[in-house]
């Protein structure tokens, strides 16, 4: 049986681990999964053997709460109020914690600085009032921050350690020497002995390290107001009604009272609300959100209708198939669920050692103190030294380490345009050896653009003021992106009548009372219009690229064709050639079809693509990845990536994508430029590097003070360290990890450089054919390919191009990536002219064909 528990009390990844491990020590327990953020367990267990309650005595056993989880989603409002409540508990703490620490402060330090006291705690007559100021500004901030005792010492009571327990163990030890050091203080026969023990006050080192281990939690309490909002953005998509046709008459009914079998009426524009089949009609449905496919697609009777698509036109009857939880988008919300609880949780490097440091400390002092009684020193020099050894191991580097290098790395990711959603995250981000891409919105724009424009006997002008002019009426998606592109290049609007949109085909109308037409080559036939031979093998090979033909005519002749398609963004192929380069394998993952998909792998030199591909599909692949040993990035900006954003060991979400996708991954693009993936792995690594560079320092200055606090240097040379001495050189260790984790501000972004020929728009290497075409102005071009070598940026290109186009008559066109230039004129030079003109420029020609 698989069983979903809460458990509550978890503060760090030592926790979940030790929650895992005694619920896997329960006899029956098969498998364990805890989710710290989301302060969940999934356990699947035999019922012959065990049961809930065995599994909840143990979680209780272990130091923690327990209790069975009873399936019901809490609302999306419910989960961020508890995640605000956290942050705010969280500000509340430290927003006290700094205010009490900077009057210790001034109390503990001030003399040393020249600030002047209060007459009462001032001079040898105001010690015992100085330091019971101190306590009393202690105590506030011991009893805020208690959690870390509570925890801390519950934790050393289970024998498992945590970051709490050395916290409550060190800043403890240093509040329980200063109330001995005050008690001395009190009862000392003289001035002289009452001074003696005024630096053995310790209040501000226990102030110290509670507010500034408090400050890094904050961070970490950040990462918890995520949780939920990517299932709350899902169920978003839904819509809350349907117009269900029952008794003969349409009728609004609540999602919820949809039954199998119901006939659901559908109209433009709106949401499809559950899985079905059409029964009547016909639309174009944009399905990207589910499948990944970057057009619009055309349903008719007979055709699978998804939940949560969108008809862009049209209008059509279905009948419901899967409704309820059974509809493919409560599928993905459930793989949502159960991916975000089955991601392990990153455990800190200062988690994994507390277990060792925090026992190995106390015990260092036991041994000490038993040592200086056995070779015959006082109970109070013991005693002195012992808790000496607690006080210089105070974890205040040690718990500095991981926060403050997070806190620097996240703010310099936030100004470079990353977004690290959590700690985890930057920290995951570091071991990451395989990257998956979605395709569309990720590495292409995500919508339609004109890319190729072909005349057939009319001017280039005259073909656009006909194609705004039709398409600027239509609906059709990719209308759109016709009318944009007209527009952009000054055509004009001209008189349009008898409007008329043809399903499945195209539009008909009479521009300036001339009847025309614009559609794909079904429009065509059925209009009894035929392409030349020329034209079908144009829109052959624009379908083979992966493009979209669409066909104007006028007066019954085809007068020009359009290709639409989705096209690279300007820095996708830098990005795939940097995360190869770093060693990272990377994958083209993609609903669409397998044509497109390879050609736009094909054009960032991607080795291996999966396409046409479900989001159930997607997060199987990355399990598969990751059941092979790969440390997996998933990078996608839509609804059907969300499960694989979510399974993989890092979600990486493009800016620009749903709000599903950005609140299932761990690090947002901000910018939707995938070069900015790129630099979130750069400084992860940066970041991890500093880490350990950090904890280095923090065990070194500890490895060095306990055994001179341990009174190491005593016997052979009368020294002990003093009280002041040990305290700045605690302060002296944060100051070096605070100052080396400064360093990741000069993390620098890398240059984007945009890549030649992407997108690709308007090439002009179809020419038509010149008896087809006698108007066409460049029927009489002549037209020579150069082979380049030695272009290596875009600056070379720029240097060919200016070279070949001051030669009379000239244009040229150069391709980096092919390391060819097409040059074009009239009356071209000789080969011997076209030959100089790029070696001069300093690159080398290798063939002129």
């Amino acid at each position: 049986m698989k069983q979903r528990f809460r458990v509550g009390g978890m503060s760090c990844a030592a926790c979940s681990a030790h929650v895992e491990k005694s619920v896997s020590a329960v006899p029956g327990v098969s498998t364990v999964q805890v989710n710290l953020l989301a302060g969940s367990m999934t356990v699947e267990y035999d019922e012959a053997v065990c049961d809930a309650g065995k599994i909840i005595a143990a979680v209780v056993s272990g130091g923690y709460t327990a209790a069975v989880d009873d399936g019901k989603q809490q609302s999306a409002p419910a989960q961020s109020a508890q995640a605000d409540e956290a942050l705010g508990e969280m500000k509340k703490r430290i927003i006290v914690s700094a205010v009490f620490m900077i009057v210790l402060m001034y109390f503990s330090m001030g003399e040393m600085i020249g600030l002047p006291l209060p007459s009462y705690a001032a001079g040898m007559d105001g010690m015992f009032a100085l330091a019971l100021t101190e306590l009393v500004l202690t105590i506030p901030i011991v009893l805020i921050n208690r959690k870390y005792y509570i925890n801390g010492f519950k934790t050393l009571l289970h024998r498992a350690p945590t970051m709490d327990a050395l916290i409550a163990v060190g800043s403890g030890a240093a509040l329980v020497y200063g109330i001995y050091a005050l008690v001395r203080i009190g009862t000392a026969p003289t001035p002289e002995a009452a001074h003696s023990f005024m630096h053995d006050l310790y209040f501000e080192s226990a102030g110290m390290i509670l507010t500034l281990v408090t400050l890094g939690k904050f961070f970490e309490a950040r990462a918890k107001r995520k949780t939920g909002e990517a299932i709350a953005a899902l169920m978003d998509l839904r819509p809350q009604t349907a117009e269900v046709i029952r008794g003969g008459r349409a009728i609004q009914l609540p999602i919820e009272q949809v039954q199998t079998g119901d006939l659901v009426v559908v109209r433009g524009g709106q949401s499809v609300p559950v899985d079905g089949v059409i029964t009547e009609g016909s639309a174009f449905l944009d399905e990207s959100a589910i499948t990944g496919e970057s057009m619009p697609v055309e349903r008719h009777v007979g055709g699978t209708v998804i939940g949560a698509t969108v008809s862009k036109s049209g209008y059509f009857v279905m009948r419901a198939s899967r409704v309820g939880d059974d509809t493919t988008l409560s599928q993905i919300i459930r793989l949502v669920e159960e991916a975000g609880a089955s991601k392990a949780p990153i455990a800190k490097l200062a988690d994994k050692v507390a277990g060792v440091f925090v026992p190995v400390v106390m015990c260092i002092a036991l041994v000490t103190a038993v040592i200086w009684l056995l070779a015959g020193e006082t109970p109070s020099f013991a005693l002195t030294r012992a808790i000496s050894v607690l006080v210089i191991s105070c974890p205040c580097a040690l718990g500095l380490a991981t926060p403050v290098a997070i806190m620097v790395g996240t703010g310099v990711g936030a100004k470079n345009g990353v977004l690290f959603q959590s700690a985890e995250a930057l920290e995951n981000l570091h071991n990451v050896t395989s990257a998956i891409m979605d395709k569309t919105g990720t590495v292409t724009e995500g919508r339609p653009v004109v890319t190729d424009v072909q005349t057939w006997g009319v001017e280039t002008e005259e073909l656009l003021s006909l194609a705004l002019s039709l398409e600027k009426r239509s609906d059709h998606p990719l209308a759109d992106a016709i009318v944009r592109y007209a527009l952009e290049k000054g055509a004009k609007e001209r008189r349009v009548t008898d409007f008329e949109m043809v399903e499945g085909q195209g539009i008909r109308a009479a521009v300036d009372g001339v009847p025309c037409m614009a559609g794909n080559q079904r429009m065509l036939l059925a209009n009894g219009l035929a392409l030349s031979r020329s034209m079908q093998e144009l829109g052959e090979k624009l379908a083979d690229a992966g493009k979209t033909p669409l066909f104007f005519a006028a007066n019954r002749q085809v007068v020009g064709t359009f290709a639409v398609a989705d096209v690279l963004k300007p820095t996708s192929r830098a990005a795939v050639r940097a995360l190869e380069s770093m060693g990272i394998e990377v994958t083209l993952l993609t609903g669409d079809n397998k044509k497109t998909a390879q050609t736009i792998a094909s054009e960032l030199g991607v080795r291996e693509v999966i396409a046409e591909v479900l989001p159930q599909d997607k997060e199987r692949i990355v399990r598969e990845k990751q059941a092979a040993g790969r440390r997996v990035a998933m990078i996608g900006d839509g609804i059907n990536d969300a499960p694989a954003l979510a399974r993989a060991d890092v979600g990486i979400a493009i800016g620009a994508g749903t709000d599903v996708a950005i609140s299932s991954a761990d690090v947002v693009l901000m910018k939707s430029d995938l070069m900015d993936a790129v630099d979130a792995i750069r400084l992860s690594r940066q970041t991890i590097r500093n880490i350990r560079q950090n904890l280095f320092w923090a065990f070194f200055y500890n490895c060095i003070g306990i055994p001179i606090a341990a009174g190491a240097l005593w016997v052979p040379f009368g020294i002990k360290l003093s009280p002041m001495i040990g305290a700045a050189a605690m302060s002296l260790s944060s100051v070096c990890v605070v100052s080396n984790a400064l360093r990741l501000r000069f993390f620098k972004a890398g240059e984007r450089v945009k890549q030649a020929g992407d997108p690709i728009v308007l090439p002009h290497s179809e020419q038509p054919n010149p008896s087809e075409t006698a108007k066409n102005k460049e029927e009489n071009v002549m037209e020579k390919t150069i082979r380049v070598e030695g272009m290596m940026c875009m600056h070379c290109v720029a240097h060919v191009k200016k070279a070949l186009e001051e030669l009379p008559g000239v244009t040229a066109e150069v391709d980096l990536d092919g390391g060819r230039a097409v040059v074009r004129a009239e009356q071209l030079p000789d080969d011997a002219a076209l030959t100089s003109a790029v070696t001069e420029a300093g690159y080398k020609v290798v063939g002129i064909e």
